[in-house]
Parts: structure tokens; C-alpha cells; sequence
């Protein structure tokens, strides 16, 4: 299984490679067009800052290449977020591939920001997020969330529903970590995987 791992300037990837190999899976991590063109499965974590990342990703050609993929491709965490139509932080336009839009959360009635921790997935209702899915605990770590839509498969709660998954066509999205979301995680990219 040729599986390619997006390497921009964002943190978390070896995470993600660490994940996979446990699975038995070896990862390519690149920036090569053509090398994640020609990938079976692409998958585009993240840990980082929407405005410059965004900026990274026009000036190296991934804005480009990224909404014009046909395999299945899977947003983690920024990721996911890049994926949005707008992201309040830096208020930048984003990929368009998910037209939903990220919002920040509010710090009001006891709640601390960033939402960090565990947390259950609800409604869930999707081709990789499945009814499967419904009630398990998965590992978030966030400042600013995907807001529920069309293309929402889960959701979660805090203070706010949010998007803890959307999908559409090829493309795929956790808000969640499933790479440091134990064993409901582990099943997740397995069967990411095998889609």
C-alpha cells in the first residue's frame, strides 16, 4: 500500500508515521507533487497555525494539487481545518474542499481554551466514521473548531457542538488525533486503510 504523508511546515507528522507502522503500514513522508499524485492514500495531519500554513501550502503548490486529488485523503486536526472553506484564525480563505467554515472557541462558563483532552463522538454517520464509531472517546487538542454542516459524520460537544468528523467524495476529516486516540483510533486509520 503506497501511503504518502504530507510534510509541510506543520508539527505532528511522526506521530502519524509512527501510527501507521505500528499497523504494519510504511508511510513515504514528502512534499513532492508528484509523489503524493501517485499515492494510494494521502494523508494530511497537522499541528499549527491556519494564515501561514495556508501561505506555505500556495507558495509550494499544494493549494493547487490538494483539492484535485482522487484517492482517499485524510485531514487530521489542522489538517482537517485546511480542508474548511474560511478559518477565523488569521482570517484566511482555506482549501474549499469542506464548505463549512472554523470558528474559534469561546473561554466563557468554566471552559478553557484550547479544548484538550478526551472526548465522545456522537451522531456518528459516515463511510469511515461509522455507526461503529458512535460513543468512543477520541483525543483532541484545539483552539478553533469546524462548525457542523452538511458534511458533518460526527460531532462532539464543548460548550458547542462541533465537527469531530466531516467527509465528501474522496476526502476525509478528524478533528480528533486518532494517531494518540489508543485502540477506537488504531481501528480508525486500519480502516481508513482498507477503504
Amino acid at each position: 500500500m503506497n501511503v504518502v504523508i504530507i510534510q509541510y511546515n506543520a508539527g505532528n507528522i511522526r506521530s502519524v508515521d509512527f501510527a501507521l507502522r505500528r499497523l504494519g503500514v510504511k508511510p513515504v513522508i514528502s512534499a513532492d507533487p508528484g509523489v503524493i499524485a501517485s499515492a494510494e492514500k494521502v494523508i494530511f495531519p497537522g499541528v499549527g497555525e491556519a494564515a501561514g500554513t495556508m501561505a506555505h501550502l500556495r507558495e509550494t503548490g499544494l493549494a493547487r494539487l490538494i483539492p484535485s486529488l482522487k484517492q482517499d485523503f485524510l485531514g487530521i486536526c489542522l489538517g482537517m481545518q485546511l480542508m474548511c472553506s474560511f478559518s477565523e484564525e488569521g482570517n484566511v480563505p482555506c482549501l474549499n474542499i469542506i464548505p463549512q467554515k472554523v470558528k474559534r472557541f469561546e473561554a466563557a462558563g468554566g471552559l478553557k481554551v484550547p479544548h484538550m483532552g478526551w472526548n465522545r463522538l456522537e451522531r456518528t454517520q459516515g463511510r469511515l466514521i461509522d455507526s461503529s464509531f458512535e460513543g468512543e472517546y477520541m483525543y483532541f487538542v484545539h483552539s478553533y473548531y469546524v462548525e457542523t454542516g452538511d458534511f458533518t459524520t460526527a460531532i462532539a460537544v464543548y460548550g458547542t457542538p462541533f465537527s469531530a468528523a466531516a467527509e465528501r467524495d474522496n476526502f476525509f476529516a478528524t478533528q480528533f488525533h486518532p494517531e494518540k486516540s489508543g485502540t477506537a483510533g488504531s481501528r480508525l486509520l486500519k480502516k481508513f486503510i482498507a477503504l
